[in-house]
């Protein structure tokens, strides 16, 4: 963390306090019940080379099509389409608050499995009365990366990275291979739980912590299991000036970790371990963010072949292995409307020789993103991304048909307008 704050304390993500906006109300401010809710809608295209080698060779690839359905390789979606309700200062007792979301739009969490379209995402009271030490309880996001922690209405890119989506966002599995069919949704970051936390302002810097347990089953209410996981996040944040809200200027260092275990293939007590260090910075001209993501355990490993369902693709998880990857993300406003975006993610997946799969499961994802985004006003937004994609597998030998069912890999092409009411 002292390496990351010399190497960017000069100008250079927004530094919000996600823990204090996602699960508390303002003081005697915050209405009975304020409903309020996001719509993103995207285009997203690639070239749909077909796979040119293994089983599908000549069939579509899986990396080139759009999530969720990978049906196509471009179109239009409603990637996100949310409505909640929120509110505080209740009249039996004002140390009250409540969040309550649904999603409506066609992703991983409305088509996986039992999901469904209104399927619910939140829905946590938060206890203020003690000091030092909120309570909440229920469904709700879980403290961890900054990329899934933070609030959709301000992502500054179309697509998550590749360690965010392959290692955060989880994939529920009855077992580790041919299984197309998950049991719930994606668990898009949350869980049912409890969580104690709280924030501390010393002068113009906050200091948060957060303790959560949960069941580890996503957005799933119930446990399915005697396991539980349990979440540790701590930041520190210098925060410039007056600034409020998602958009605030500021500086943020932050640690986390979440462990936990699966029941996959009958089998309980299998490792979902991850952990994370990063940074934020955002003063209104320039924004820079930087994380650093370790995973041991359970590992999402894509399809089989790369081939989409419909061509005979199963999608699986490695029970016993590592990875590791980060991102750099920098963000330019050259007018006040106008912001200019570069990103680098790297995703080292399957990196211990002795795990599933073992040397030869070894994949390198690494993506270039540049984008811009431009702010109609403070509620309505439209970004514009390219994606420069690759894939490698380094303990392969460069004869094998491996890489070159890799090399199908298509740069990406994404737009999208963003609209909170």
């Amino acid at each position: 963390l002292i390496a990351l704050s010399c190497a960017m304390a000069a100008p250079t993500a927004h530094a919000a306090n996600w823990l204090m906006l996602q699960g508390t109300e303002a003081n005697d401010q915050a209405p009975r019940a304020k409903l309020w809710g996001f719509a993103q809608v995207d285009y997203q295209h690639t070239d749909n080379t077909l796979l040119k080698a293994g089983p599908g060779k000549g069939t579509e690839a899986a990396f080139n099509q759009i999530a969720p359905q990978l049906s196509n390789a471009s179109g239009f979606n409603i990637k996100r389409a949310r409505i909640a309700v929120r509110g505080a200062n209740l009249p039996l007792d004002k140390n009250v608050n409540y969040f309550l979301m649904a999603e409506l739009g066609n992703n991983g969490i409305t088509t996986g499995g039992s999901g469904s379209q209104g399927q619910l995402t939140d829905a946590s009271v938060t206890l203020n009365h003690l000091k030092g030490a909120r309570v909440r309880v229920g469904l709700f996001k879980t403290p961890g990366s900054e990329e899934s922690y933070k609030g959709i209405p301000v992502f500054n890119y179309v697509n998550f990275t590749s360690a965010t989506d392959r290692l955060i966002i989880e994939r529920h599995f009855t077992n580790s291979a041919g299984d197309t069919a998950r049991r719930s949704p994606v668990g898009a970051a949350r869980d049912t739980g409890l969580q104690i936390f709280d924030t501390f302002k010393d002068g113009a810097w906050e200091h948060s912590y957060a303790l959560m347990l949960g069941n580890g089953n996503g957005l799933a209410f119930n446990d399915i299991d005697n396991d539980k996981d349990t979440y540790i996040y701590l930041s520190t944040e210098k925060v410039f000036g007056e600034s409020k809200g998602a958009r605030r200027h500021g500086m943020k260092f932050y640690g986390w970790s979440h462990n936990g275990k699966r029941t996959i293939d009958g089998t309980s007590g299998n490792k979902r371990d991850r952990a994370g260090l990063g940074m934020t910075y955002f003063d209104g001209k320039y924004r820079l963010a930087a994380e650093y993501i370790t995973a041991d355990g359970m590992i999402f490993n894509g399809t089989t072949g790369a081939r989409t369902p419909s061509n005979g693709g199963t999608f699986s998880v490695l029970k016993d292995q590592k990875a590791d990857g980060y991102h750099i993300d920098l963000g330019y406003r050259i007018k006040p409307n106008i912001e200019l975006n570069a990103r680098y993610d790297v995703l080292n997946s399957a990196t211990d020789s002795n795990g599933d799969g073992g040397a030869a499961a070894e994949r390198t994802f690494t993506t270039t993103t540049l984008g811009g985004q431009y702010f109609f006003n403070k509620k309505t937004s439209f970004r514009l991304n390219y994606e420069m994609r690759d894939i490698d597998a380094p303990n392969v030998a460069s004869s094998s048909a491996v890489h070159t069912i890799l090399s199908s890999l298509d740069d990406r092409i994404s737009a999208q307008v963003m609209m909170v009411f």
